[in-house]
């Protein structure tokens, strides 16, 4: 219970008692002053109700999605729809934790999100922030907090004037200069060891022309020349684009170094992803990490409440723990939507504490194309992660582990495991290796 439920109650049990004992003793000025007091609280209380239940609002937001930098305009119009004057209503706008606990915030408030306002009857009255985005996510804005009471302080009123809007940031893309300088694959263009495919449209020579050829496959310039049927012959194919496979559970990152490392690793992969996408190649995205929209729709937020301390409990929904079971996967393709996809997931996505690495790998291994690179971006490398990765570059996959590490000691222990499986390690340091990474591998 509240303070002012608290403290009316009390008034209500004193002036109760008050007047009994005026009753009791025959003091009639006393009663009479005691039933003065009584009529005041019931007529507090039904103005205090009325102010609550004849206040409407509604939120306005210019974007629902934006990028790092952009700035978002939150308008909100309030409005007294009774015949009787509110003399006073605090409004709170809340905004979720995630996007304020950290320094600098991911959301960064420009003007205030608490308002006083008095309205005549049938008035409205509108008020505004912004919104300068500092960081990717999935937020929640609202819903807005409605606070009022007496005068004299007895009664209060709170309320949910809005549902909540949700603002999608996207992360932040570093652009891999050199990409291009010697290859024009950031992992490098590998080529299968055993034909299971063909290429097409590299034409490596021509054979004899063998019973049951298809009539496209005749090289018809060699059949001239010869004088007989030649078939053409085809280079396998080549190991083009990637998947990613995002590491985001939460015990493979040191809490010391939070967010900083879980935002490099996102980073890392939007960048990658960008990158493959502008080059028209396949891409594709598998984390482990959990969906903030999802959790949002199972868990809700609540709206039966009576105190402001159980409003912004309801507002803060986004902090529960989740225990989701289900990789967050979009399919390795081409198409012109996919880079999208991709940077929404990423936007979404939070550190979890279902699935680990391995887990992860075991269970999407049979969606992973062989004709695509698996790009591992790792915080840290167990014993476990290093055996599955080795098990799928055994398994024919072409393999490169990212690992995020700030001193090279840290680095090279957590690289050895990866390297005595076989798999080809980058190291990635601060923001300012994202490009690196991949001149270590143009250069190579």
């Amino acid at each position: 219970m509240s303070a002012p439920q608290v403290n009316a109650g009390r008034w209500l049990l004193g002036t109760l008692v008050l007047l009994a004992v005026s009753l009791a003793l025959d003091l009639g000025l006393l009663a009479y002053a005691m039933y003065a007091l009584l009529g005041v609280m019931l007529v507090s209380r039904l103005i205090t109700r009325a102010w609550a239940e004849n206040l409407s609002a509604t939120r306005e937001c210019n974007r629902v999605s934006a990028y790092i930098g952009d700035t978002v305009a939150v308008v909100i119009e309030l409005q007294n729809q009774g015949k009787l004057p509110v003399v006073w209503a605090l409004l709170e706008d809340n905004l979720s934790r995630h996007a304020l606990a950290y320094r600098p915030p991911k959301l960064d408030v420009v003007g205030s999100r608490l308002q006083l306002a008095s309205l005549k009857p049938r008035a409205r009255k509108t008020f505004f922030y912004q919104l300068n985005c500092q960081g990717r996510g999935f937020f929640q804005i609202g819903p807005l907090v409605l606070e009022t009471g007496d005068l004299f302080g007895l009664h209060r009123r709170y309320r949910l004037l809005t549902e909540p809007h949700f603002l999608l940031v996207y992360p932040k893309v570093v652009p891999l200069e050199g990409f291009d300088i010697a290859s024009r694959r950031p992992i490098g263009e590998i080529r299968l060891t055993h034909r299971l495919y063909e290429d097409p449209t590299r034409i490596a020579g021509a054979r004899p022309y063998e019973m049951g050829d298809p009539l496209n496959r005749i090289h018809w310039r060699a059949t001239a020349r010869a004088s007989a049927l030649h078939s053409k012959i085809y280079e396998p194919t080549t190991i083009a684009g990637a998947t990613i496979l995002l590491e985001f559970n939460r015990d493979g990152f040191d809490a010391q170094h939070e967010p900083y490392r879980s935002e490099l690793a996102v980073t890392m992969a939007a960048s990658l992803a960008s990158a493959l996408y502008e080059m028209g190649q396949q891409v594709g995205l598998v984390t482990n990490g959990r969906d903030a929209a999802d959790r949002i729709r199972q868990e809700g937020w609540e709206v039966d409440f009576r105190t402001r301390r159980a409003a912004r409990t309801a507002a803060a929904a986004t902090e529960s723990d989740d225990y989701r079971l289900q990789p967050m996967v979009v399919e390795t393709r081409r198409g012109p939507e996919q880079l999208m996809r991709i940077l929404e997931t990423l936007a979404r996505v939070e550190l979890s504490e279902s699935l680990g690495f391995a887990e992860l790998v075991t269970e999407t291994a049979g969606r992973l194309p062989r004709d695509a690179t698996v790009l591992a971006i790792l915080p840290s490398v167990t014993p476990e992660t290093a055996v599955v990765l080795g098990g799928l570059r055994r398994r024919g996959f072409a393999v490169t582990a990212i690992v995020i590490a700030y001193h090279v000691h840290e680095y090279e222990q957590h690289a050895g495991p990866l390297a005595s499986e076989g798999i080809e390690v980058r190291h990635l340091k601060d923001e300012d290796y994202i490009a690196n990474v991949c001149r270590q591998q143009v250069y190579r």
